[in-house]
């Protein structure tokens, strides 16, 4: 089956009672052995259930992974990924990855010893730089959140083998449907199953997916042991998202595409990151390696912070709200939301500075959207104030 198919039927046949098109909700925390030690493939719904089965065959079908694990959020995905590695273990992250992913890298090194380096790693040469003879695994976020910098999957992963490591690929922004870093060379991937999996921003979810059987066998291990599985509602809402992946996609980068052309050419715009645009540094690699553009879209504001407030304030399609991928469109700050948590120091460094907004471009009529963000971008309308977004960490 082709992609397109394959997110309609994969995994989901596993009402064999009554035969149903949709996969049920089997809400139930334990089930009913056959006999003393028998049981019909499920006992108890932390270990095993399968509306999740469900979804996680769908997702490795989609992937082309041989298993994947359906967990509580994308930070739970995260979080088993880590598990994975031991005290004195060493990772290189990208530099400029969501402010989650840098909390929770910091907390594994603060309580369990794992060392971490953040790199720009479109620099292949400065990875090179600092891989250690203890670096288990390059981290790599592609497109980068919020700066959509693009990473070269293929170039990363051989020089991870080379040196005994795993490359880990966060594919939450992209999909299956616009990027499959299982056939550039990854190990895992890691999705929030929340963003465009679901599409709907009605739950929140997370995927690991992997194509070896020896971490398949350890990822269900970390999965029954930490308690990280999904529940099964939150399962079936993915996986009816799911279904309708490949047209929201493509209907979302249309829009993005449409939103960042007329971004560049405003005059109170001082950059615009997309990398659908051919002015992006990394515009041709993106060609190469993905099957799309996505729909995420980051622009620096060309003035203060009070025109930045002012453009946060003044749209009225646009959310100003956290998350990405769902069908309606959103409008962040970056500094003080998605990566409040990141030290100003680490911010600065990556390039997140107090001018970035970062869209989730929707899929509304484009017309609407571009007249919300033009209205919203004529500053003359301004009362000027001290007033900074508030700090919101997620």
């Amino acid at each position: 089956m082709r992609l397109k198919t394959k997110t309609i039927h994969c995994g989901v046949e596993k009402d064999s009672a009554y035969n149903s098109v949709i996969t049920p909700i089997y809400q139930s925390s334990t089930f009913r052995f056959e006999d003393v030690g028998q049981t019909k493939g499920y006992d108890y719904s932390r270990t095993a259930n399968p509306t999740r089965k469900a979804l996680e065959e769908n997702i490795a079908a989609l992937e082309g992974g041989i298993a994947a694990a359906a967990v509580a959020t994308g930070m739970a995905a995260i979080t088993t990924v880590l598990h994975f590695f031991h005290t004195g273990d060493h990772i290189v992250c990208t530099h400029d990855c969501y402010g989650g992913t840098e909390r929770i890298l910091r907390t594994y090194r603060e309580l369990f010893g794992i060392e971490i380096t953040y790199v720009d790693m479109r620099d292949l040469a400065s990875v090179e730089a600092v891989i250690q003879p203890n670096t288990k695994a390059l981290w790599i976020e592609t497109p980068s959140n919020p700066l959509l910098n693009i990473i070269d999957i293929r170039a990363l992963s051989e020089i991870a083998h080379a040196r005994g490591a795993l490359a880990i690929v966060d594919n939450t922004f992209l999909s299956p449907v616009h990027q499959r870093p299982f056939e550039l060379g990854a190990d895992i991937i890691v999705h929030s199953t929340t963003k465009y999996l679901n599409g709907h921003s009605d739950v929140v979810g997370g995927a690991v997916v992997v194509n070896r059987r020896d971490l398949a066998d350890r990822l269900f291990f970390l999965q029954n042991a930490l308690g990280q599985g999904a529940s099964p509602f939150d399962c079936w809402l993915v996986l009816r998202g799911i279904k309708t992946l490949v047209p929201r996609i493509k209907a979302h980068e249309e829009n993005a595409r449409a939103v960042a052309e007329f971004l560049d050419r405003h005059p109170n715009v001082l950059r615009v990151y997309y990398p659908g645009l051919t002015s992006h540094p990394n515009h041709e690699l993106a060609k190469r390696q993905q099957h799309g553009f996505g729909g995420m879209v980051s622009f620096e504001v060309d003035g203060s912070i009070e025109e930045v407030n002012h453009v946060l304030r003044s749209v009225n399609i646009f959310a100003l709200a956290e998350s990405l991928g769902g069908i309606e469109s959103l409008i962040c700050h970056p500094q003080t939301m998605t990566h409040a948590s990141m030290t100003p120091e680490r911010r600065e460094k990556a390039g997140i500075n107090e001018r970035l907004i970062r869209l989730s471009v929707g899929i509304e009529d484009i017309n609407d959207l571009i007249e919300d963000l033009d209205r919203a971008l004529r500053f003359k309308t301004i009362v000027p104030t001290s007033t900074r977004p508030a700090v919101v960490e997620v």
